[in-house]
């Protein structure tokens, strides 16, 4: 049986999980827009080495190498999209 004061400890040591970012300082903990953003703009240095490729600007080791970066974080982003999917499916699961 789990009385109140196991509840109200449970709840403070699960609180830090959840709480906003207090220090931008700690290498910890990763800012979702931030990650976007980067792989926005590795999705856009692909883009930009397959036209320089198309039109003859940029060697194809040039365009190798940012398909491998790309595939990279393509990956990546599909890893942590299935982790979030899965702890949702979790969630889910839980009884009330």
């Amino acid at each position: 049986m789990i009385s109140s004061l196991n509840a109200a400890n449970a709840y403070s040591s699960a609180r830090p999980a959840i709480a906003p970012l207090q220090d931008a300082g700690s290498g910890d903990r990763v800012d979702i827009g931030t990650a976007a953003q980067e792989f926005a703009e590795q999705m856009q240095q692909f883009d930009q080495a397959a036209t320089d490729a198309l039109t003859g600007t940029t060697g194809t080791h040039e365009l190798v190498q940012a398909i491998a970066q790309s595939q990279l974080a393509m990956e990546t982003v599909v890893a942590v999209r299935n982790k979030i999917v899965e702890s949702y499916q979790e969630i889910l699961r839980m009884p009330v």
